[in-house]
C-alpha cells in the first residue's frame, strides 16, 4: 500500500481535530493493507478517500471509527489519543464519531425495528427519553414514515434500510462522521437523498465527514477534497 497523502501539519494546529497519523493496520501483521497512513479532518470538512477495493480504505475508515485497533500509529480525537478500541474505547471517544457501512444488513439487528435500531445508541448511552422526540425527528429527516418504523430490517428494501442505519449514526449528534461505500448498494434517487441528509447536518452541526468510497464523481462533488489512494503491484 502506497502512502495517502497527508494533510499539511503547522505548529499551531487547533486541537478540534480527527486525525490519524502513521496508522498500520490490517488482519495479518505480517502484510498490513495499511501501511503508515496519515490524514487530518478539520471540523466541518469533507474528505473523501478514493481507492479501488481491497486497497485498504475500509480498513482504515474501522480504525477512525475505533473499531479495529492498528498495529501502529495513533488516532487523536479533538485533541485527545485514543484510549480504547470498540467498547472499551472511553464513552467520549465512541459517541463522538458516528458510522454508516457499505451493507446496512450487516450493520443492523435482524430482531429490531428500525424504530429501535435507530435508537439504539441512546438506549446504550443512558438517554432513553430522548427516544421518542429524536427518532421522530430523525425519522423525517431521512424519509422514513411512522408505519416503516414498526418494521423489522428483512421487511424493507436495503434503501430503506440504509436510511434508518444514517439516522442511528446521527442520533448521537456526533462531531465526526465516517461514511464508508455509504452508497455503494443504492439506487441514484436515494443516493442523492443520503448525501443530502449528511450535507444538511453538516451545515447544521458543522461536523467532518469521511466519505469512503470508488465513485470518483461522487467523491468529487460530495467533499472539499479527495484523497486519492492507490495499491502497489504484487508481489
Amino acid at each position: 500500500m502506497t502512502r495517502a497523502p497527508a494533510a499539511p501539519r503547522t505548529t499551531a494546529r487547533s486541537a478540534t481535530v480527527l486525525e490519524l497519523d502513521t496508522i498500520t493496520a490490517g488482519y495479518d501483521r505480517l502484510r498490513p493493507v495499511v501501511r503508515e497512513v496519515s490524514l487530518t479532518l478539520a471540523p466541518g470538512e469533507a474528505v473523501g478517500l478514493l481507492g479501488p477495493s481491497g486497497c485498504g480504505k475500509s480498513t482504515l475508515a474501522k480504525v477512525a471509527a475505533l473499531l479495529h485497533r492498528p498495529y501502529a500509529g495513533r488516532v487523536v480525537i479533538d485533541g485527545e489519543p485514543a484510549r480504547g478500541w470498540r467498547h472499551t474505547a472511553p464513552r467520549a471517544q465512541r459517541t463522538a464519531i458516528g458510522v454508516v457501512f457499505q451493507q446496512p444488513r450487516m450493520s443492523a439487528d435482524p430482531r429490531l425495528p428500525l424504530r429501535d435500531l435507530i435508537a439504539e445508541p441512546l438506549r446504550a448511552t443512558g438517554r432513553r427519553d430522548e427516544v421518542p422526540a429524536r427518532v421522530g425527528e430523525l425519522a423525517d429527516t431521512v424519509g422514513l414514515t411512522g408505519e416503516l418504523l414498526g418494521r423489522r430490517p428483512h421487511e424493507v428494501s436495503d434503501g430503506q434500510l440504509q436510511r434508518a442505519c444514517l439516522a442511528r449514526a446521527l442520533v448521537l449528534r456526533p462531531r465526526w462522521l465516517i461514511c464508508d461505500e455509504m452508497t455503494a448498494m443504492l439506487d441514484a434517487s436515494t443516493t442523492a437523498a443520503l448525501v443530502a441528509v449528511v450535507e444538511e447536518y453538516r451545515a447544521a452541526e458543522g461536523a467532518g465527514l469521511l466519505a469512503v468510497g470508488h465513485d470518483s464523481i461522487l467523491l468529487e462533488r460530495w467533499c472539499d477534497r479527495t484523497v486519492h489512494w492507490q495499491t502497489p503491484p504484487t508481489d
